[in-house]
């Protein structure tokens, strides 16, 4: 499946709750968003009846987020469900990771390939500050437990904040490096509906990697799989750094992805203001021909590029 820029697109983030456990301030406004009534978000036969359609027209990984996926109920069967879908290669996960120590191991059992776990501080006040809540302890004691289960690579993602966490990037980097992690670097994005000031959050990843390298030998690895993040090994240790860079140096031309919400709309852009309605023809039984070819006509309507202005709230797309 291309779209019609030429980008081959086989990878579908699934949004599978706009629920969440924390409200972190980029995010979410402090009393969160309104919730989705029950009858509102696809259920589990849902999903996996568009799983099947997508991966008949080409998608082979499937990244599960929220909200925060952990918090819905039954999420070890669905990866498991779609896990056995002909055609889905690979199903991972990204998590606030809050809750995984008690997850870990039933994710690796039902198949799950890795994990990715947001992280923007490891300094308990910093990070009760972002996130607004008191929360650090779960989420490193979420990383041990994923380590142990064999949830490899484990991929640390950082939203990089001026003022916020900018002091504490050798801490990250030093941690990376004790439990052979791949520690990724995010620019800061505008984002919608968060009620905050961010033009004074943002700072580019090349000051990032110019201060790591002030005290790290960074190599670049030529033949890293990711198509979003610049990749570098620490000289003499097992971790990775990732840097990715969405503002500054825009992946879009290698864009594969697209991304569909709780509510089971699909967005073709993590920036477009765009979304197709999924939802309503499944559950006025449209046949599967007739939504592949729905699929196919809203991948053509993919921008070539981001527009850098936000206005959906990053919890309703997963990110």
């Amino acid at each position: 499946m291309t779209d019609r820029y030429g980008r081959k697109i086989d990878y579908l983030r699934i949004s599978v709750t706009d629920l969440c456990n924390l409200r972190c301030t980029y995010c979410m406004p402090e009393k969160g968003v309104d919730k989705l009534n029950h009858d509102e978000i696809l259920s589990f036969e849902e999903i996996l009846r568009l799983v099947e359609i997508f991966a008949d027209i080409g998608i082979n990984k499937v990244r599960l987020t929220g909200g925060e996926p952990l918090v819905r109920p039954g999420i070890i069967d669905l990866v498991e469900m779609i896990n056995n879908i002909n055609g889905i290669e690979s199903v991972v996960m990204t998590t606030n990771g809050v809750l995984l120590k008690d997850y870990a191991d039933k994710l690796k059992e039902a198949g799950l390939k890795r994990i990715n776990i947001s992280l923007d501080s490891l300094d308990r006040k910093t990070y009760k500050k972002i996130t607004r809540f008191d929360k650090l302890n779960k989420v490193l004691s979420g990383i041990k437990s994923s380590r142990r289960a064999g949830l490899n690579p484990v991929k640390i993602n950082t939203v990089v904040m001026k003022n916020f966490n900018t002091d504490e990037i050798y801490d990250f980097v030093d941690m990376a490096i004790r439990n052979k992690l791949e520690w990724r670097f995010i620019e800061f994005m505008p984002l919608g509906g968060v009620h905050i000031v961010q033009k004074d959050l943002f700072i580019s990843n090349k000051k990032i990697k110019r201060k790591i390298e002030k005290k790290y030998d960074l190599k670049p690895i030529k033949d890293a799989k990711s198509l979003v993040a610049n990749v570098f090994r620490i000289k003499g240790t097992e971790a990775k750094l990732g840097f990715i860079s969405p503002l500054t140096h825009k992946f879009c031309h290698k864009c594969n992805r697209v991304r569909m919400t709780a509510d089971g709309n699909l967005i073709p852009c993590l920036m477009s203001e765009e979304s197709f309605n999924l939802k309503k023809l499944v559950r006025s039984n449209e046949s599967n021909i007739k939504i592949k070819e729905y699929i196919n006509q809203v991948i053509n309507k993919k921008p070539k590029e981001h527009n850098s202005r936000g206005s959906i709230n990053m919890s309703k797309m997963g990110g």
